[in-house]
């Protein structure tokens, strides 16, 4: 049964194609998706959809598809929001508004959504089962998963199971992450502030150096994930800005830190979280500052569930039995799907998009990111088939 998205999604790549280049041509950043959302709501509309959401958490769209038969229900998340960076490309159907472009594939996933629901919607008499199409904004760090869950995303009705792809730039297309576990990181917001007291360059003994404090903090944290964090297991602790002084004879008063933490395991976050505060008020101490240490949680870990990643991976397999069905794709990345994840079972899928032959392999978050457009047939050929079998 599933073989039959894979074709109706090859015969709908025009259509695809045009949706995604038209939301690439204009971007909008996180609660800002408001032509995006219009788009996404009038597409559903034209398909068939009748009970349609829009400004859900401010710019989301969700729409309901009933199945021809009871059963379960799935949710199905894309997320809409781009990044507020440059875009440097030739392409034709590069942005059109300044200082904001689809540099990691959002305009990819919201094309991938929109056709998905349009497959499955002209099926959906073989379908047990209540599928749930959510257009989520704000999953560039600012809470847009969050406030959806907050505002009743996951009521009215409950879904049963999750299911979310992203398009994957380290991968040529043709490749599927489908991790049986933990795929996508927990992340922290790390702000330390150290204060000490200020003074001239020439006489550092009158003052209490905020800059040395600070330098002693970064070099201990590098102790927490290799001394502290099992070796089998993992973390990440880095420090991104390091600001302090106005002049090069001058100590200031105060120093400012912030970084991001990674973990996957909750016992990890918790034996990270607390050496960082021993070691920032342990090297604080010794240097004669005061330390404030915040932590801000960003979103949990992304974490598939075995028996359902097991399905998809057994139609990943039939739909694509040449492709590279990769069960251990990993990355310290951080997903806001996790809040939609969080006691759901659900899979996060990775569908390879780059292509080195034609030079489409820029990072995520790169000015020049673009990726080979087969790969949204692909996706959506998946989460079409995912969905069907799952609701079979």
């Amino acid at each position: 049964m599933t073989s039959q998205y894979l074709t109706a999604a090859e015969s709908l790549f025009e259509y695809t194609q045009a949706l995604r280049r038209d939301f690439h041509q204009h971007p909008e950043l996180s609660f800002e998706e408001v032509r995006t959302a219009g788009v996404v709501a009038r597409e559903l509309k034209e398909i068939g959809f009748t009970d349609i959401q829009t400004e859900v958490a401010k710019t989301g769209v969700v729409a309901i598809l009933e199945g021809g038969k009871p059963g379960p229900v799935l949710l199905i998340r894309v997320d809409m929001d781009a990044l507020p960076m440059q875009e440097d490309s030739e392409a034709e159907y590069a942005s059109q508004n300044p200082g904001v472009m689809h540099a990691c594939g959002h305009d990819g996933h919201t094309a991938i959504g929109i056709t998905v629901a349009k497959m499955l919607f002209e099926r959906k008499a073989e379908l047990a089962g209540t599928i749930k199409f959510v257009f989520q904004p704000a999953e560039e760090g600012l809470g847009g998963a969050e406030l959806m869950v907050e505002e009743g995303v996951l009521e009215n009705p409950r879904p049963d199971y999750a299911l979310s792809v992203h398009v994957w730039n380290e991968k040529e297309v043709g490749w599927f992450g489908i991790n049986n576990g933990p795929c996508m990181a927990a992340a922290e917001e790390l702000k330390i502030t150290l204060t000490g007291k200020g003074g001239h360059g020439a006489a550092p003994h009158l003052s209490i150096d905020p800059i040395y404090a600070g330098a002693q903090v970064v070099t201990a944290m590098q102790s927490i994930v290799s001394r502290n964090v099992p070796p089998l297991d993992t973390a990440v602790v880095t420090i991104g800005t390091f600001q302090g002084g106005t002049a090069m004879n001058i100590i200031p008063p105060t120093v400012e830190m912030t970084g991001t933490i990674r973990t996957f395991k909750k016992e990890v976050r918790a034996k990270v979280l607390q050496r960082l505060e021993e070691i920032v008020n342990g090297v604080a101490t010794a240097m004669n500052c005061e330390a404030d240490v915040y932590v801000q949680s960003v979103t949990p870990a992304v974490v598939n569930d075995a028996e359902l990643a097991a399905k998809v991976q057994d139609v990943a397999r039939g739909l694509f039995p040449d492709a590279e069905i990769d069960h251990h794709a990993i990355t310290m990345g951080s997903e806001d799907m996790a809040f939609m994840m969080d006691d759901i079972p659900g899979v996060y899928i990775f569908a390879g998009s780059a292509d080195h032959a034609q030079g489409l392999d820029a990072a995520h978050h790169h000015p020049k990111f673009d990726f080979n457009e087969t790969a949204l047939t692909k996706a959506a050929a998946l989460v079409a088939s995912a969905a069907a079998e799952i609701l079979s």
